[in-house]
């Protein structure tokens, strides 16, 4: 039998344990380097940017008129339709006139009355009292007959377009008006600004519209009207925009969308990649780099310009912004920065 002495592979044992723990230091290193995120920042620059404010609306007519007599009645004639472009004093509706024509009757009558007695008055027949009563009866039911014949035939106040019809001839008016007339030039778009507005929205301020059905065509229009209170639920005040529209391409009713200009303002301006949402709510955040190191901070955001976003608060000139290599960093994160522009 042979005898092995123990001696002869010690010092092989002792290399190999040496070894292999300076194998373990060496991978404990290489990982922690490893854990250092490589980012590349952008430093943060002011820029001029155009406040800009966008609003939706309503296309609006700038006057509506609903054609009815004041009274209900049987329609004889109606002289247009849905889609015909009226002038102001056109006749578009001839109501029943039998009681206009027994009115009329009564006044002529009273006129020759009237006539008769001032003769006698003349020559002392009757006293002056009677004479004007006579005279204030003629006068009463002069303004009742000519209540009637407004309220007979009717006539169109405005330039404009029928929009509504709700009768036929035939047909005894009721509540709904006979006709709606509307003035479609201008039209006008009502929005509701926030308050923090309040001291910028000036009458005659420029406004840009757009309609969703005529795409990218641009109108102009100017603030006309200023409301003076504001809602103390939305926190906003009702501003009315006219618009002129000569070829009639606005129509109301139409959709629309509507941009304020409050001049400029020296802005951060940074890639929209930078910019994240917070989960589960309706924040925004970037990543800013500081002594090596990702700071999570909260921005709010204003205008898009292209590839870009305004920061309107959150970050000042200088801040070094992560722009790649932020998604899944933490606050606090240890990064290693590859480039700066």
């Amino acid at each position: 039998m042979k005898t092995y002495n123990l001696f002869k592979f010690t010092p092989l044992v002792a290399l190999l344990l040496l070894s292999s723990c300076g194998g373990k230091d060496t991978s404990s290193n290489t990982r922690e380097v490893s854990q250092k995120r490589k980012v590349r920042v952008e430093e943060v620059r002011l820029i001029s940017v155009d406040q800009l404010a966008n609003f939706t609306a309503t296309v609006e007519a700038d006057v509506k008129n609903n054609i009815a007599p004041a009274m209900g009645g049987r329609i004889r004639n109606i002289y247009v339709e849905v889609g015909s472009l009226v002038r102001k004093g056109q006749k578009l509706v001839v109501m029943d006139e039998t009681n206009l024509s027994q009115q009329q009757t009564q006044l002529a009558t009273l006129k020759r009355d009237y006539e008769r007695y001032l003769e006698l008055y003349k020559v002392g027949g009757i006293s002056k009292q009677q004479i004007d009563q006579l005279e204030s009866q003629i006068r009463v039911m002069e303004t009742l007959v000519n209540n009637l014949i407004e309220n007979t035939t009717l006539i169109s106040p405005i330039n404009g377009v029928v929009t509504a019809r709700n009768y036929d001839p035939g047909d005894v008016a009721l509540q709904l008006p006979i006709l709606v007339v509307e003035s479609i030039n201008p039209v006008k778009v009502l929005i509701n600004v926030s308050e923090s507005f309040f001291n910028q929205v000036k009458q005659g301020l420029p406004a840009e519209i757009k309609a969703d059905a005529l795409g990218d065509e641009v109108f102009i229009g100017k603030v006309s009207v200023i409301y003076p209170t504001i809602d103390p639920v939305s926190h906003t005040f009702p501003v009315e925009i006219t618009v002129s529209n000569p070829n009639q391409r606005l129509r109301p009713g139409m959709f629309s969308r509507v941009t304020l200009n409050f001049g400029t303002k020296n802005h951060p301006v940074i890639p929209d990649m930078a910019v994240m949402k917070q989960v589960g709510a309706d924040e925004r955040y970037v990543f800013v780099e500081k002594d090596g190191k990702a700071v999570y901070t909260k921005v709010e955001l204003g205008v898009r310009i292209n590839d870009k976003y305004e920061i309107v608060s959150g970050l000042k000139e200088g801040d070094r912004v992560i722009v790649e290599g932020g998604t899944g960093l933490i606050n606090g994160a240890e990064v290693e920065v590859e480039s700066v522009q």
